[in-house]
């Protein structure tokens, strides 16, 4: 059984989250449900923060929002001291409503529009992490009419990829992302951002990749920087203040995921910046994460009720639930994998195997396949751990399907973040046709 956190079995053999039962959790709001156990988001939260406190190494956790975006939840991140990492004029959009301070935030993204720029410029937020060289000029000519000067990062590929427990050298041409810091892109950014006015280079930035389980590739990529940052010293004058390794933690899907704790991840990072930057006769730089998935993935618990079921003789039986790739597109996606139990009948002795069905109207919307549960009845509650990241961010309206609510739980008390959407929302965007065809 899935054991993060406060998720615990109780007396009636119902998965109990922050305290609460999760079956009053869908009498009250009914299902499909996203649930999100806070206490764990602030372990997580502090296992990155505290880590840089305790080894006095100046830094910055930035929660990155993508994740899961809302009001609230960026409300969370600022009660625990993070930064934030935006991708979008919405997401910034949110942060501003949030009350997050401006300063803390950074803006990320390889198409920023001209818009988002200014915006991010109105609101005097803290970096805008520059991807290519026309978001540099474009940023420039910004800055230059409006006589504002803003910190940015450089974002770099330094041609280390890296996921689970694999991490590849490679030159890392091939990527929408970023200035390449093996073929010359990075230090002609550099140069000419060194030579503009309205732009102050803090340092620089990378993302290797996600669902990292080792610490290799962020030490490789470090090593590359730093590499680069020395050579850059002798030739340019220039001193990184900031060394961004973006983020991509892993987390526990399945019992075959095996992620490090946070504070593992934190510490290896430091001991080889400090390593290399002592090498190269560097200062050592401020050190930027940007843990998302990490902080909420498995915090969440997205709750089903069972309906209708199928059972093909001598192949499956499937059972299908309430909700699905409209509220997790993930396993459509890219197969993504997940655990789940019948939360009103935990200690059930398992009876057989089934797959789990989305209602989405869609051959490929299978949430589940071949999932051990108890003889599961129509209004069974179905929980599926660990959907905290990229379940309500990438939900959407699939067959006109209302997103469901999502509610935080903590110290046996509930709050709604997020209402359910309604018909009437569905629609108070549509417009009528006011042209009459002639017959």
């Amino acid at each position: 059984m899935y054991n993060y956190g406060t998720a615990c079995i109780n007396k009636e053999g119902h998965l109990e989250v922050g305290g609460i039962d999760v079956v009053s959790l869908a009498e009250h709001y009914g299902t499909p449900l996203y649930i999100y156990d806070v206490a764990l988001i602030r372990q997580r939260a502090r296992g990155f923060k505290n880590t840089f406190e305790q080894l006095g190494v100046t830094a910055q956790v930035a929660y990155a929002s993508k994740a899961f975006a809302a009001i609230g939840m960026m409300q969370l991140a600022n009660q625990e001291g993070l930064s934030l990492d935006v991708v979008s004029g919405g997401e910034l959009y949110t942060a501003m409503k949030a009350g997050f301070p401006a300063e803390r935030i950074h803006f990320h993204g390889n198409n920023k529009s001209r818009e988002e720029l200014v915006m991010a410029l109105e609101h005097r937020i803290g970096c805008i992490v520059v991807d290519n060289f026309y978001e540099l000029e474009l940023l420039e000519s910004i800055c230059k009419e409006k006589s504002e000067k803003v910190n940015i990062l450089l974002r770099v590929t330094p041609g280390i990829e890296a996921h689970t427990h694999d991490y590849i050298l490679t030159g890392q041409e091939d990527s929408k992302f970023g200035f390449d810091l093996n073929n010359g892109q990075a230090e002609e950014a550099l140069k000419r951002a060194m030579d503009m006015t309205g732009v102050e280079v803090l340092g620089l930035h990378c993302h290797i990749g996600s669902q990292i389980f080792e610490t290799t590739g962020f030490k490789l990529a470090a090593d590359k920087i730093i590499q680069k940052l020395s050579e850059w010293k002798n030739r340019f004058q220039f001193e990184s203040k900031v060394l961004n390794l973006g983020g991509g933690f892993g987390i526990r899907y399945t019992e075959e995921d095996e992620p490090l704790e946070p504070a593992k991840y934190v510490e290896e990072i430091i001991k080889e910046v400090q390593k290399k930057t002592d090498e190269h006769n560097l200062a050592m730089p401020e050190i930027w994460i940007e843990p998302g998935r990490s902080l909420v993935g498995d915090a969440g618990i997205t709750l089903y009720s069972i309906g209708s079921e199928k059972f093909v003789p001598e192949v499956r039986k499937y059972l299908a639930i309430d909700g699905g790739m409209n509220d997790n597109i993930r396993p459509a996606l890219y197969n993504a994998k997940y655990e789940a139990i019948l939360a009103n009948r935990a200690n059930d002795p398992v009876e057989e195997t089934v797959s789990i069905a989305g209602k989405c109207c869609e051959s490929g919307d299978m949430l589940i396949w071949d999932l051990p549960l108890p003889k599961a009845s129509h209004n069974d509650l179905l929980a599926v751990f660990c959907t905290g990241a990229y379940g309500y961010s990438m939900a959407n309206n699939y067959n006109r399907i209302p997103r469901p609510p999502v509610v935080f739980v903590e110290n046996s008390q509930a709050e709604l973040v997020i209402r359910r959407e309604s018909y009437d929302d569905l629609v108070k965007l549509d417009l009528p046709l006011n042209v009459t065809v002639k017959q």
